[in-house]
């Protein structure tokens, strides 16, 4: 077992408490406010991050050239694109129900990676796909 799975798992948990944690706090503040507020936040801490590595000596960013500036940046727009979409869903639905959808996602990737990076799809791997997606109609329709 790689160490990206202990990476993986502390991701969901922490997906987890961020999705439980705006749920209470979109209470009494529109969505876009919201997302607005946990981005501030985001990108201070990823910048603390990213000045520790400066200092150390470990970040070094003129790896990143051409095409790969233009699929990170696509990748930002994407990820802002969930992020607005996903609180607007989490303030008019219920957390379980809107996170369980929103981790759908893996079904998109499975598929994505397939047609778009070429990937080879193990039986298991559709055989998990199409489970996903019975619980997902299962958690939808009650």
């Amino acid at each position: 077992m790689g160490s990206w799975l202990y990476y993986a798992l502390a991701a969901a948990l922490c997906a987890a408490l961020a999705t439980i944690f705006a749920k209470v706090g979109l209470r009494d503040i529109d969505s876009l406010t919201a997302t607005g507020i946990r981005s501030i936040v985001m990108t201070s801490l990823i910048l603390v991050f990213l000045m520790m590595l400066m200092w150390s000596g470990y970040w070094r960013p003129s790896g990143l050239r051409g095409s790969a500036w233009l699929y990170i940046l696509l990748s930002g727009l994407a990820g802002a694109a969930s992020w607005i979409l996903y609180f607007k869903a989490l303030k008019l639905g219920d957390a379980s129900k809107v996170a369980f959808i929103d981790r759908s996602s893996v079904l998109f990737v499975l598929v994505l990676s397939i047609v778009l990076l070429g990937e080879k799809p193990a039986p298991l791997k559709i055989i998990g796909g199409l489970m996903v997606f019975a619980g997902l109609v299962l958690i939808s329709l009650s």
